[in-house]
Formats: C-alpha cells, structure tokens, sequence
C-alpha cells in the first residue's frame, strides 16, 4: 500500500527532484516505510511505501528486465502469483516477488489490456521510455483513488489532491460544480475534485498520455446486471459461499499479519467468520463505539468476536471531538459531508496500533440490497400511478409553504417522478435551499451545473429492473465517492491499509447475476446473503435490524460541540470569504438546536470551512505551498 506521486512535463520544462519529495512528503502518512523516486529530464515520479508484501526487496519504483518500463503503484493485486507463473513461462525475468513487479511485465505483453487481467484494488502509473509515454489506471470499484490535472504546461497525479497543491506555480480555486455536487450529495463529482482544474480517474477507467500533449482517457469495465433465473436459490448460496471465501482467502495473502473491523452487523461478521475459516492464527478484530446507548452497538460485536474466538478490541467515542474535527479536514483531503468519518478515523487509530493491514465488510449493502432505501423505493412505487397534474398540484402546495414545515418535504417528495424521487430522498440542500444558503455570486457559479442530472439519466437506463438501476447508481456513485473514500481516507490517516473482499469483481459481477428477487424478497433486504450466512455466523446477527454507521452528532451539535460549530460557521473569516450568507447560517444553527436533526447539513459545512481553511488561507503565498498539517482555531 502505497501513495504515489508524478509529473510529466509537456513543454519542455524540466521536472525537479525536490517538486517530487514535496508531493510525496504531503501524503507521507499513506506510506511511512520509505520513499522512492524516478526523475528523468521531462518526466518524475514518486512513491511512499506501506510495506506489506515482499519487504526485503518490494521498493517502488520497479522496472522491467531492461529498464525501460518503470512503475509506482498503491494497492494489491491478489491474483499476482498465479500471473508471475503465467509470465515466467512466457520468457519474463522477475528481481523481486512484489505485485507490483507483475504489472510491468503484464504492460509489457499486454499493455492497454494489462488491467483486465489484474484482481485486486489499484492505482498506478507507468513511465514508458521508448514510446515516452505515461500510463494510469485506476481499479474497477475505486478502492484506490487517483487524481490528476494539466496545470503549467505538465500533467501532474496523486494519490490525493494535496500532493498536487504541493506543486509551485498552482494557485488553486474553488471548482464550483463540484461544490454544488457537495451540498447536494455529500460529495464531489465522481469525475472532478473540490479544486478547479484537478480530475479524479474515474473507477474502471485508464489514462494514457503522450507527446504532444495528447490526453487519452478510457473505460475498461463496467458492471451489467444479467441474473441468472435458471440457477436455483440453494444453488445461488452455494455458489456465493464459494465465491466469498475465494475472495477471502486471497485478502489475506500478506507477509504481515491480518486483522478485520468488526461492526456487528452481518456483512463485517460474515467477513471475520470467514477468516476464521482460512487461518489457524487468532484473529484481531476491532470495533468502535459511543458513550450514548442507544447508538452503541459493540454488544453485537463482542457477541462475534466470542464465537470466533477473536483478539477484540474497542475504542469509545465520546462527544468532546473538536481535536479529531479539525484534523480530518488534512486527512480526508476533500470537503466530506459523512459524519461517519470520524468513527472510521478512531477505529482506525485503534487498529493501527496492533498491525498494518484490516479486512473490512464495506459493499455488501450495495451487491445484495441491504440499504432502507431499497425497500422504502418499493413502497413508493406506487406514487408512479398519481396522474401528472395532480402531481403538479402538490408540487405547488409544496412551495407555497414555509421551509420547515411539517408535510412540505413529503408532497414535494411525492410529486416527483421515480428516479427524481429516489435522488430527492438523498439530498442535502435542493436548489431552494441553495439560494438562501449561498450568496448571490457563488450561487449564480452553481446555476450551470444540475447535480442530478447525470444521476437521473443512469437511474433512467434500462437495468432490467428497477432495483438494478438503483444498485447500479450506487455502485457507481456513492460507493467509491462516499463509502471508499471514507474507508480510504480514515485508514491511510494511520497508515493502515483496508482490504474490501466483498468487493472483489468476481464478487460484483456475480452478484450482478443474482436475480432481484433473491435480493429485496417481502421487505426483507438482503435475503439471499442471509440465506448464505446462515450456520456461519449467529441468526442474531442476520436477523437484527440494520442500524447503519450512524453517529449522534446532532446530539454532540448540541452539546459539548455548541459553541465549537457556531464559533467557526459564524466567524469573521467565514464571513469574509464571502460564501455563505450569514443570516442563513444562523437560521440552521438555530433549527438545529431546537430539535431539528440538520447533523449532516451542519456537518458539510464544517467540513467545507475546515477544508479552505486548510487549503486555501493556509497557502503560503510566496513559495505556493500549503502548510503540512491540519488547521487549528484560535482558542
């Protein structure tokens, strides 16, 4: 595991060792092993190591037999050995037992096509010197992120925006599509970063740049939903049982031990019984907590982890977390609107002080439809027959009443067609709220950009069935801009690598065969994972009801945490940078701390302001640096 860093310079000029130790300091948390670097007049390219497998020998960059192919690279290819052998016969010398080493060799028969022959969670970048040119790929799910931007004359990536901010000569802006998309979504755009002119690689894709300053960006997989209605149900948990376990095994292949996150729910249990099941060595596992009750569900887990007979270890969250607040802004790397971060970040801390490397249970929600949202979608179904005038009446009922009042969300909610009512149960702040919460420049900055848009066109595709199409968007969407991010992010922040076996593409695309109806069967979601989880993990778990990662932060909001979001919302440098409108600003707070749960509206914008204070006001002006280390409030 890795972070990785580079610049290719389209115009001659050259590119300098110290811009490349710059960007891969920034992102030294990702790596705190060593550093490595390749620099050639026109073309550099850097990297920070977790060491994880191969040790001894395993140090970034690596080349081919001749020298001619050089490679840095963050994640793990679980399938390496097998296409080691394959290489081998085929003629290929290897100088170390790394996967990153396979790689280069794939490029070298393959080259394009080398990423359909990789399974595992990637994001690399390859220098090629006899054509001069530089090849990124970025793995099916975005486990691993990569970002990138032509900015002077050259084109620059990383693993986090960050590391690119470290480059002189940048004076970095606000991309204002991608801050809509933020307060709509919790996120930014799948496509773009928080940073005008700065591009995340898109899950799935490859990038290939050459002279001339040709970009050439690609798709190489997507996801297809054909469910297999020949298959029988117990033939379909056979079958996913076997592929689970495959994919567990090959999650563990690593030369420093293994440990897991253990929520209690069904998906992370599954993940350490399966564990359990391929090693003789005593599982750790880790879980976290909080000191309100009824959002504190370590008793699921401490009932797993004593089946299993697992290593368990807990942290408590308690609500003074000013100190986290403020160093997630540096550590998320973007604005970030999922108060579940903090959590992750403290469950991370805890399992990086055992070991190096966790299994995690993220994507089972999305693969076998284990989110509310699903069924709730089933039941509003039905609001598709209303004829569309009536609809157009209650849309207008809607706006005539004031916001915040009980029932508008609800008919506004209701007159909406079916993928626009889907989008509308995720939404943060619509295009009225928008307009009263930002000021009139910003806001006419976000008028050309429709959020929803894009969504609403992939939920309108045909999947076959509509839970398909909302699997799919979520796979596509909020899986790699939210939950991965998430999980990316909080566990780099303590260099410790987070391996997903639920999201291995064998498993995605055999879970795209399942029918919909083994999936959402009579309100019971997840039916045929149940099913398969039955006898491996206690009929507690699968039969409890889904709680989600959900934090009490309105709680803390109104709490020990008051004053701590009303000093930095309605401050004079929030004030000044001229975003927000004060006067709405304090109309939240105010709804908030009279019992209204806006936890998440507030959140974003706390994680909005962090960012620039971090980013932007913490830019040294003259050398064009930002400050490696989160932002501090007065006290």
């Amino acid at each position: 595991m890795c972070g990785i860093v580079g610049i290719m310079s389209f115009n001659k000029r050259p590119v300098r060792m110290e811009e490349l130790r710059r960007m891969s300091m920034s992102i030294a948390h990702r790596g705190p092993d060593e550093d490595g670097f390749y620099l050639s007049p026109e073309f550099g390219m850097g990297m920070r190591r977790l060491s994880i497998i191969d040790l001894k020998t395993g140090k970034q960059p690596i080349s081919n037999e001749d020298g001619s192919i050089w490679i840095v690279f963050n994640g793990e290819i679980y399938n390496f050995q097998e296409l080691r052998s394959d290489l081998q016969r085929n003629g290929h010398f290897f100088a170390t037992n790394t996967d990153t080493e396979t790689i280069v060799h794939l490029y070298e028969e393959y080259g394009r096509d080398c990423v359909q022959h990789l399974r595992g969670m990637f994001a690399f970048a390859i220098w090629d010197e006899r054509k001069n040119t530089l090849f990124l790929a970025r793995d099916r799910i975005g486990i691993k992120p990569l970002y990138y931007g032509e900015i002077g004359g050259r084109l620059l990536f990383a693993s986090e925006v960050k590391a690119i901010l470290q480059v002189p000569g940048f004076e970095p802006e606000l991309n204002w599509q991608s801050v809509s998309h933020l307060f709509t979504f919790l996120n930014t755009p799948s496509a773009e970063s928080i940073v005008s002119g700065i591009h995340k690689l898109e899950p799935g894709h490859t990038l290939l740049a050459t002279p001339g300053k040709s970009l050439s960006v690609e798709k190489y997989w997507d996801l297809k939903f054909r469910p297999d209605l020949k298959r029988t149900e117990q033939e379909t948990i056979e079958q996913l049982r076997s592929i689970l376990r495959e994919s567990v095994r090959m999650h563990l292949v690593s030369d420093v031990p293994v440990g897991a996150f253990l929520s209690g729910g069904i998906d992370s249990s599954s993940v350490v019984a399966m564990m359990a099941g391929e090693t003789a060595e005593r599982i750790s596992t880790f879980s976290v907590g909080f000191s309100e009750a009824d959002f504190n569900e370590l008793r699921y887990a401490r009932m797993v982890a004593k089946q299993l007979g697992t290593k368990h270890h807990e942290v408590v969250l308690e609500p003074d977390a000013t100190s986290i607040i403020e160093d997630l802004a540096w550590y998320l790397d973007e604005p970030f609107g999922d108060s579940s971060a903090i959590p992750t970040y403290m469950v991370s801390k805890l399992a990086a002080q055992h070991l190096k490397v966790v299994l995690s249970g993220d994507g089972g929600d999305e693969l076998f439809a284990g989110y509310d949202k699903y069924e709730v979608e089933r039941r509003q179904r039905r609001f598709d027959v209303l004829p569309s005038p009536l609809k157009s009446v209650l849309h207008a009922i809607a706006t005539t009443l004031p916001e915040g009042m009980r029932g508008r969300n609800l008919l506004r909610h209701v007159s909406l067609a079916g993928a626009q009512r889907f989008l509308n149960a995720s939404t943060l702040f619509g295009i009225e709220e928008k307009q009263k919460l930002f000021e009139e420049e910003p806001f006419r900055l976000m008028r050309g950009y429709d959020p929803w848009e894009l969504n609403v066109q992939t939920l309108s595709r045909d999947h076959g069935h509509w839970l398909s199409a909302l699997q799919y968007q979520d796979i596509k969407s909020y899986l790699p801009l939210d939950i991965l991010t998430k999980v990316d992010r909080m566990s780099m922040a303590h260099s410790l690598e987070t391996r997903v076996p639920l999201l291995d593409h064998k498993v995605v695309e055999f879970a795209a065969t399942i029918p919909p109806d083994m999936k959402l069967r009579d309100g019971t979601r997840k039916y045929i994972f149940k099913q398969a989880m039955r006898g491996i993990i206690p009929d507690a778990i699968i039969d409890r009801p889904k709680r989600g990662f959900a934090i009490p932060l309105g709680r803390w909001f109104r709490g020990k945490l008051q004053d701590f979001i009303g000093d930095l919302l309605l401050s004079r440098a929030t004030r000044e940078r001229g975003i927000f409108r004060p006067a709405y600003l304090e109309t939240l707070l105010k709804r908030h701390n009279n019992g209204r749960e806006l936890d998440l509206h507030l959140w974003t914008l706390i994680s909005f302001e962090l960012w620039c204070r971090t980013f932007l006001d913490k830019r040294n002006k003259q050398t064009g640096y930002v400050s490696a280390e989160p932002a501090r409030l007065p006290a």
